[in-house]
């Protein structure tokens, strides 16, 4: 993939395919759905009386089948091969629209209503293939990108076929449009999942349980297993639970307090979607073509001041009379209300995007369509809670939809912050993540030398109080720095070395028992095949240079032979973290978004090993890093 722009994808015969395949499908579901809530509320078809029931019992009828068929949908994908099993769902969702279509023709209410369960079941269906699929097509720096596309897609999809549902609605012999529209669009969905390359099963032995009711209690059992990923499919749902909040008092929204006009409903739609796309698209950009989940709280943060921003915009709005869409737009007193829930959805697509890759790289790949339904049960469970919620918040506690809106923005902080003090990683990664992207400019070379899976001690010289904040920042897997006790001590940052797991030594002549920890605690990181990282000088640089490296280097690798991969940090000189001009920290922040380099060396054998080698290994990165 290209590392300037994620959109190279769409001309990938391994990616174009399914996204077009995708997004066909949220397109049609949603022109489907709403196309059956505009005849249910105008047609006539059924007594005005009975509208709200129909409404909300299509809503149920449609996620019923996420928690009845997800855990089968997830094994069947994880034992199948996936484009043909993409294929197979595809033409199921023909078959189903064809009965969709007579039902509408004929006004058989009975007959829509049904389908619509057999879309949700369709649906659930083809959710853990479409995701799980992702990781075996795209490489690893495509998969944020990838993941950020798919979701733009599917939003602008959602809010097309929204808009297509009232456009085909206002025509003459309306019913016949949308027949038709509807059988169109899925055929057209089945030819371009044929286009989709193979990807093979990833447990083709697995034995199917069709018990739906003991496999989603299986399913969310083994989810639980991997404490990162089982809490980053609740922050996933969280958002969904977020997401259908919003949407859901959209209609009252604009009935209560912006005038009563359709068109503002279909604008606030718009707003929300070309949000999440623009927030999704941004994922790439923030990340560095990696899995960075220091942008998630980033996302968080901006949903929780947004929302609460977004109560105080319609409290201070004068209700309007009916003003089109564009005459409401042009009002300059509803730009604060409109730019609130726009960048509520950008931050959002900010949150999400991350934590579903996070869960395609680190679920099992023998269950990671399984994990995927996980997520999905999960998301129908928590949009199930939205509207339960917003019952009780707006009818039974009587809040006004501003008060509503301002509540689960609060709720929003409370939540994520459970998850965050459950996961350090997140609070970990955007520490790290603030840090090289207000403070520092980092850039590496050579950093595919670290290998993505088992032990390996890393070297580099000591420049600063930062220097193991950018190598983690740089490093796509978690390291175990060891680290001066003094440093990794020190008021302010203790909380954040031990979230790192540093592992803190010092002299034995200082203190015997910190001394011989350290190098047990190392030797348990590296058997348990973790990373490594030490700084051989044993202290920061009082002159810039590189100095003397020790000989505990030579001991680690004495009794856990590992490679071990020379680096070098330059730039950093100068800093406030640094002892230039001065101890560190003691001086006036003078340098901000200065440039660093990290340069990474190729893994050297154990038995190469010595200090003196290293040293003058990591002397010659840094300059060769200087001269870039």
């Amino acid at each position: 993939m290209s590392q300037h722009s994620q959109f190279a994808l769409l001309g990938k015969r391994r990616f174009l395919p399914y996204f077009v395949t995708q997004a066909l499908g949220a397109f049609n579901d949603n022109l489907y759905k709403n196309a059956l809530l505009l005849l249910i509320a105008f047609s006539g078809i059924i007594a005005e009386e009975d509208s709200a029931l129909y409404t909300n019992l299509a809503a149920g009828l449609f996620i019923l089948p996420f928690f009845l068929f997800s855990p089968i949908a997830g094994q069947i994908a994880d034992k199948m091969e996936k484009s043909r099993l993409i294929r197979s769902v595809k033409l199921l969702e023909v078959a189903i629209m064809l009965i969709a279509a007579v039902g509408v023709i004929t006004n058989n209410m009975t007959l829509m209503m049904t389908l619509l369960f057999l879309m949700g079941l369709q649906s659930a269906l083809f959710g853990p293939v479409k995701f799980a699929l992702l990781p075996q097509q795209l490489h690893k720096d495509e998969l944020v990108g990838g993941n950020a596309l798919v979701e733009m897609g599917t939003f602008l999809a959602i809010l097309g076929g929204t808009i297509t549902a009232g456009l085909l609605f206002d025509l003459t012999a309306a019913k016949y449009w949308i027949a038709a529209g509807v059988i169109f669009f899925a055929v057209l969905g089945y030819f371009s999942s044929r286009f989709i390359p193979t990807a093979e099963a990833g447990d083709p032995q697995l034995t199917i349980n069709w018990n739906p009711f003991t496999e989603l209690v299986n399913t969310l059992r083994n989810a639980r297993q991997q404490r990162a990923v089982y809490l980053s499919i609740m922050a996933i749902s969280w958002f969904w639970f977020l997401g259908a909040s919003y949407l859901t008092q959209f209609p009252n929204l604009a009935r209560d307090h912006l005038g009563g006009n359709p068109q503002i409903v279909t604008l606030l739609l718009t707003l929300f979607s070309v949000g999440v796309a623009a927030g999704s698209l941004l994922c790439e950009k923030l990340s560095g073509h990696k899995v960075e989940l220091g942008i998630v709280p980033i996302g968080s943060l901006g949903m929780s001041i947004f929302g609460v921003d977004l109560y105080f915009a319609i409290s201070s709005l004068n209700i309007s009379s009916d003003l089109s869409a564009l005459a409401f737009v042009q009002n300059a007193d509803h730009w604060r209300m409109m730019a609130d829930i726009a960048l509520i959805s950008l931050f959002g697509g900010l949150y999400v995007v991350p934590l579903q890759a996070l869960i395609q790289q680190r679920s099992d790949e023998k269950m990671r369509a399984q994990t995927i339904a996980a997520n999905n049960v999960m998301n129908a469970l928590f949009m199930v809670g939205s509207a339960a919620f917003g019952i009780i918040s707006l009818v039974v506690m009587k809040l006004s939809i501003a008060e509503y809106f301002c509540v689960i923005a609060i709720m929003n902080i409370v939540v994520v912050g459970y998850v965050y003090s459950q996961v350090p990683e997140f609070a970990l990664r955007f520490v790290i993540w603030m840090l090289s992207h207000t403070m520092y400019r980092v850039s590496h070379k050579g950093i595919q030398n670290i290998p993505e899976e088992g032990p390996v001690v890393l070297v580099c010289n000591h420049v600063s109080y930062v220097d193991a904040l950018l190598i983690a920042g740089a490093c796509p897997r978690p390291i175990r720095f060891v680290m001066d006790r003094s440093i990794s001590e020190m008021p302010g940052l203790k909380w954040f070395f031990r979230l790192a797991k540093t592992i803190p030594i010092c002299s034995p002549k200082a203190n015997t028992e910190v001394y011989e920890t350290a190098f047990r605690r190392i030797k348990e990181e590296l058997a348990d095949g973790q990373v490594v990282c030490i700084f051989p000088e044993g202290k920061l640089t009082q002159s810039g240079n590189i100095e003397t490296f020790r000989a505990g280097i030579e001991r680690i690798i004495a009794e856990t032979p590992v490679p071990v991969i020379p680096m070098a940090l330059d730039g950093l000189w100068g800093s406030f973290f640094s002892h230039k001009d001065g101890l560190a920290l003691t001086k006036t922040p003078r340098r901000f978004w200065s440039r660093v380099g990290l340069t990474v060396g190729q893994p050297k054998a154990a038995e190469s090993v010595t200090a003196a080698i290293l040293e003058q290994d990591v002397k010659h990165l840094f300059h060769a890093g200087q001269n870039l």
